[in-house]
């Protein structure tokens, strides 16, 4: 995950948005850091796309205020668009151009003298490892290979800000790592991600912070550990070597849950540091442990766990 900066990079508050009597957005809050990585979260329809759509310029509120890189997406748009990217789940790659053309194309768009221009170019297909590609269509390409330049050509108006919906979709595990290690190289660089994605596993290995979206609504936000610890289940595991320790163990620890063919005993946890510091000196000394390991609940838990409490306070 990237270093955490104070100052502001997107802030929202009360964003709201309907379509007729359909209410897609209901009071949105939002604080984004500059140079970090901001996951949101959320199931089909959840209002994620929105979200985006409206920082971006692209559509307006209906109500609410938001800012990006500090200018106003209302009264400012013109000012919020010179500091974005956006590099959607669907490639705006022409097709019948090269790579280099499509690069090319995007540095007139961004009115970059030719001179200057191509320099950027140039350095966004050796960054992307799309130097030998460069001259070939993208239908040639392999999926990773169009992401790469999909994103390459969000840079070359060279943006603090990039929204990236969807960046990994459809691509293989070795594609979804590269693209992973390009977006920790932007963040480094002080580029600041507003991330929406399908992938849970995606928003914990980037996320500085992660916001559940449901109905509309934020149903959660906190670092990926934060939210983890809020779901239960979370467990400490202990090995014993013989039933003897295991029974000395489980008189100290009647909470636990044991199971007598492993010689284990499975302690409720949050997983925390203060939790495992409280159990090892609640054991006596004489215990013998012959192994220990933590289980917390991962992002899909907290997923289901909360877009399923949500759906749940909606109905009843």
């Amino acid at each position: 995950m990237s270093t955490t900066r104070t100052d502001s990079g997107i802030t929202a508050t009360g964003l709201r948005k309907a379509y007729g009597d359909k209410v897609v957005l209901d009071g949105i809050d939002l604080d984004v850091p500059a140079g970090t990585i901001f996951g949101l979260l959320g199931p089909n329809g959840a209002g994620k796309t929105t979200i985006v759509r409206i920082l971006s310029t692209l559509i307006k509120p209906d109500g609410g205020a938001a800012s990006v890189a500090g200018h106003d997406v209302m009264s400012d748009a013109d000012s919020v668009r010179r500091q974005i990217g956006v590099t959607g789940q669907f490639s705006a790659i022409d097709n019948l151009l090269t790579g280099q053309e499509n690069l090319l194309l995007m540095a007139d768009l961004n009115h970059l003298p030719k001179d200057i221009g191509r320099r950027r170019v140039d350095d966004l297909l050796e960054q992307f490892d799309l130097v030998e590609a460069a001259g070939k269509t993208p239908p040639t390409y392999s999926g990773g290979m169009k992401r790469r330049l999909d994103l390459a050509m969000t840079l070359v108006g060279d943006p603090r800000i990039i929204f990236l919906d969807e960046p990994t979709t459809g691509l293989d595990p070795r594609s979804r790592h590269t693209m992973w290690q390009i977006i920790r190289e932007l963040v480094a660089g002080g580029v600041t991600i507003f991330l929406t994605t399908q992938y849970l596993d995606e928003a914990d290995e980037l996320a500085d912070r992660i916001a559940v979206l449901d109905r509309g609504a934020i149903v959660a936000e906190g670092t990926p550990a934060e939210l983890k610890r809020r779901i239960p289940g979370g467990h400490i595991l202990l090995k014993f070597a013989d039933a003897s320790s295991l029974d000395a163990a489980a008189r100290h620890l009647p909470e636990a849950t044991r199971d007598d063919e492993a010689l284990t005993l499975q302690v409720p946890s949050d997983g925390g540091i203060g939790s495992l510091r409280t159990l090892l000196a609640g054991l006596d000394e004489a215990i013998d442990v012959d192994d220990l390991s933590i289980h917390t609940p991962d992002l899909d838990d907290v997923f289901f766990a909360l877009t399923d409490r949500h759906d749940a306070q909606k109905a009843s």
